[in-house]
């Protein structure tokens, strides 16, 4: 071994015992420092502030990598968050840490069977405990536990021995989701609703509808999913495209401190607005159906009342005329425009027509190899021909409601029909899928 190898192995082996010293040995870089500036990136709806509340961190406080991230995982803990990263400079004045942010999506808060309290109240409640809080929290987290925690408080504060639970669920009133908030150990029912708009108590029918709510359990979800499904419809009809219909409000009467009573009267205000009439439809991006094929689906002439159930129906009528020449993924937006000098309502509907899908094959299961042949001899759309949906729909009616007309007198036993259709947008075909049970 030469001279220079033994130099450079020893150099080596230096080198390597340096790198596997323990951390208190290498006193050249301290394991903290002191904290000296907190920012975030990629902050749509929370600020600093509040980032650094929800962190935990203090300014001047002594903080390594350790400490750095246990306060990213405090955030990502919140639920406020879907992504969480940091970044850090030590500089001769201190530590700056910068957290990469993306906020997780919020739902909005809905408080169902809490009639000691309104919305108002108990949103102040949460409010105190997270200052962030703006009427939506995330789907899951440590803040929706902290929410949680602020009305337990607020009802014990008021020595109402009941428990308080969360879940996310479909909103009654709009598209998406909420959080829900209810109690558990109140027994409490609807006695009565009234409305503020007389129309309401003259219409036979929607008296008959009330049967659903009155006398049941107490619950703002059971009457908003009342006035959302059954007294909505009711305005839309007549043209009434901007009702407002609640919140619903718990009317009592009494000294107030008193303990509630079992029976619950409930008002509800309407503001109906104006009835509107239809001014037409201007479609865009449709070039397999007419412009002219599209509006007779609305069924309404200029000037008509704009029937807002009518008006909907027609819209799922469009798509199913492209479904039935197999285009199963045509989209249609309706974007209403309201003019509120003459009260007129039209549409601007923006078509996405897609490919148009071909039959492929079908896949059965659960069923006999003789009960399979009966259904294969029945199916009327041939391989590679259009794939026109409402013959599947109807198809599917017949298995469900008439299987005799399939099987005639052939036994299959079954009580459920599993069904898909399954694409393939490279291709454009369409398989059936069909699943016995």
């Amino acid at each position: 071994m030469s001279r220079f190898f033994r130099v450079f192995l020893g150099i080596r082996l230096f080198a390597s015992i340096l790198f596997f010293l323990p951390a208190q040995a290498q006193t050249s870089a301290p394991a903290t420092a002191s904290l000296h500036e907190i920012r975030a990136q990629g902050l749509k709806t929370l600020s600093e502030a509040q980032i650094i509340a929800l962190a935990q961190l203090e300014k001047g406080s002594q903080v390594g990598k350790t400490e750095l991230q246990a306060a990213a995982d405090r955030l990502l803990q919140t639920g406020m968050f879907a992504k969480v990263n940091y970044s850090f400079q030590t500089r001769a004045d201190g530590l700056t840490v910068t957290f990469q942010l993306e906020e997780a999506p919020r739902v909005p808060v809905y408080f169902d069977n809490i009639p000691w309290f309104s919305d108002g109240e108990l949103g102040d409640a949460i409010r105190k405990k997270a200052t962030f809080f703006d009427g939506t929290l995330p789907e899951a987290g440590a803040v929706v536990d902290q929410a949680t925690d602020a009305v337990k408080d607020l009802l014990a504060s008021h020595q109402l021995n009941v428990t308080v639970e969360h879940q996310l669920l479909p909103s009654p009133l709009a598209e998406g989701n909420v959080q829900e908030f209810h109690v558990e150990g109140a027994a409490f029912f609807i006695a009565s609703v009234e409305f503020s708009d007389p129309a309401v108590s003259s219409s036979h029918v929607v008296q008959q509808q009330l049967a659903d709510v009155q006398g049941k359990p107490f619950s703002r979800m059971t009457i908003d999913l009342f006035l959302s499904e059954q007294l909505r419809p009711f305005y839309l009809k007549q043209g009434f495209l901007r009702v407002k219909l609640g919140p619903p409000e718990v009317r009592l009467t009494g000294n107030p401190n008193q303990k509630l009573p079992d029976q619950i009267p409930i008002f509800i205000p309407v503001a109906t607005g104006a009835v509107y009439h239809w001014k037409g439809a201007q479609w865009s991006g449709n070039s397999v159906l007419s412009t002219i094929t599209l509006s007779k689906e609305i069924g309404l002439k200029t000037d008509d009342a704009a029937d807002g159930m009518q008006i909907e129906a027609g819209w799922d009528r469009a798509r199913e005329e492209y479904e039935h020449l197999g285009y199963l993924d045509a989209k249609i937006d309706p974007v209403a425009s309201y003019d509120d000098q003459t009260h007129g309502v039209s549409y601007a509907v923006s078509v996405t027509e897609g490919p148009q899908y071909h039959y492929g094959t079908m896949v059965l299961t659960g069923l006999s190899l003789a009960a399979e042949g009966r259904i294969h001899q029945m199916w009327s759309i041939p391989a590679g021909a259009v794939f026109d949906k409402s013959i599947f729909e109807k198809f599917l009616t017949q298995l469900q409601s008439h299987p005799a007309e399939i099987f005639g007198e052939l036994p299959v036993h079954y009580d459920t029909v599993g069904h898909w259709l399954r694409t393939d947008a490279d291709k454009h075909t369409v398989d059936v899928l069909l699943d016995f049970k």
